[in-house]
């Protein structure tokens, strides 16, 4: 039988008080649960991309007409509401599953012996990030989904994906000071790569906010500007993402380069590919609901490429453990 220790009233206070201390003092996590706390975040961020990207294209984006409630009358989605309704509001609940993700991520990266300060921040500015878009989120609504607002909240989901996959590279490494394995030249073809990826993720938000999937049966605004001209510009700014990241392997081949980065392009590029052939598909077949949605899920897993091969340049190796003396480890635990 295990004997469960009572709390004493300070230390009710205590886990009051400060919450995240009062569970660091007692559970130290293993590196590899900080690591699938910081991978399970980045995961939901990315589901979360394509279940709204059903939410749009299934015409159910004002499944829910209002917000914070589902309707004027009812907090949930109703049976009266049918498909649109169910689709819409599972999305929001998906919400909820996120936040939980990211505040086991932050509960973990807290609880670390020793404890990474630059973790736990990572993991509260995705918190910060995700609140800030469900906001976004019902202003899209309310708004009628406006084209301009829902490539907001879509960008926004970009800023998550881009600190949880931070946060999870940085799981992996120590905190030592960074050490290029890579010369200046290289790293700036890289930069040129990222600059032309957010470019492309940019202007696909335009070719979603002109085209054919408004997001719901009525009539929603759109973008102004022809969807096949943006998409035709689209393709050519996903080419250079191409080209760049071709040339890049060949110029890592050529100085020598680690195999962390180079497998990192490798991977980079033939998760371009695999995009590519299903953007074009889906341009000569009508943008056809469920390529779009597969393309969604592309364009995520392209903006995580590029960021695994940029943090790739360089490395962060584990600082040595030394033994702290009890007083110091205590007031590490206790301080927020």
């Amino acid at each position: 039988m295990v004997r469960v220790q009572n709390l004493t009233r300070a230390d009710a206070l205590s886990a009051v008080r400060n919450p995240l201390a009062f569970i660091a003092e007692r559970w130290t996590p293993t590196s590899r649960t900080v690591q699938r706390a910081a991978l399970a975040a980045l995961v939901m961020a990315v589901v979360i991309v394509v279940t709204g990207g059903a939410v749009r294209l299934t015409g159910s984006g004002l499944g829910c007409p209002t917000w914070p409630k589902c309707t004027d009358d009812s907090l949930t989605a109703t049976s009266a509401m049918g498909f649109h309704g169910a689709i819409e509001f599972g999305n929001r609940m998906l919400t909820y599953v996120l936040c939980a993700a990211v505040g086991w991520a932050i509960i973990a990266a807290r609880s670390q012996k020793p404890w990474r300060r630059g973790l736990t921040r990572l993991g509260w500015a995705q918190f910060w990030i995700v609140m800030g878009n469900a906001v976004l989120g019902g202003i899209v609504v309310l708004v009628g989904l406006n084209p301009y607002t829902v490539a907001a909240h879509f960008l926004l989901s970009t800023a998550l994906i881009t600190v949880a996959a931070l946060m999870w590279q940085r799981t992996r490494e120590g905190d030592a000071a960074p050490r290029p394995l890579v010369g200046k030249s290289v790293q700036q073809l890289v930069w040129f790569l990222v600059v032309a990826s957010v470019l492309l993720i940019a202007v696909g938000t335009v070719v979603t906010g002109a085209g054919p999937h408004a997001g719901d049966s009525s009539k929603v605004e759109r973008i102004p500007v022809g969807w096949e001209t943006v998409a035709k510009l689209h393709a050519v700014l996903a080419w250079i993402v191409v080209t760049l990241t071709f040339a890049l392997w060949f110029v890592l081949k050529a100085v020598d380069a680690p195999q962390g980065p180079l497998r990192r392009t490798r991977d980079l590029f033939l998760i371009l590919l695999s995009q590519g052939v299903i953007g074009y598909v889906q341009y000569f077949t009508d943008l056809p609901e469920a390529l779009v949605a597969l393309h969604m899920l592309g364009s995520c897993l392209v903006w995580i490429g590029v960021l695994r091969v940029l943090l790739a340049l360089r490395e962060r190796p584990q600082e040595p453990l030394t033994d702290l003396p009890a007083a110091a480890t205590t007031a590490s635990l206790t301080s927020a």
